[in-house]
């Protein structure tokens, strides 16, 4: 009866330490993948330092923020349509993006493409 109990006991350690790893595994991971997007949020890079494309694009009339974000990824202006929605949501021009026809380049920063955006049609 001994030798029972201390197998269960052994194996019951065994399966509280199996899952107390899980749980410092998925709770780091999630810091490191929150702290990293919180830091893209206001320190993200262009896509290109120098010697950019310069890609025209046209917002509609009836844009909504995510299909923008969409826009730009597909078009090589931006690396993360997510990012770029918090970004919009947290700048200064939130809210302000006029529909037109913009020349974007790939050297811009996302504060910069939304400051040219909302300053109405190029």
């Amino acid at each position: 009866m001994k030798v029972k109990h201390l197998i269960g006991a052994v194996f019951e350690t065994m399966v509280k330490g199996i899952v107390l790893v899980l749980i410092i595994t998925f709770v780091y991971r999630t810091a490191v993948t929150a702290y990293d997007f919180g830091y893209r949020v206001f320190a993200e890079e262009p896509i290109s330092r120098s010697g950019g494309r310069t890609i025209t694009v046209a917002v509609a009339e009836d844009y909504t923020i995510r299909g923008l974000a969409e826009m730009l990824k597909d078009r090589g202006l931006i690396r993360d349509a997510d990012l770029f929605v918090v970004q919009e949501l947290l700048s200064e021009h939130r809210g302000e993006i006029k529909p037109g026809i913009y020349d974007l380049s790939t050297v811009m920063t996302v504060a910069e493409m939304l400051a040219v955006m909302s300053s109405g049609s190029e």
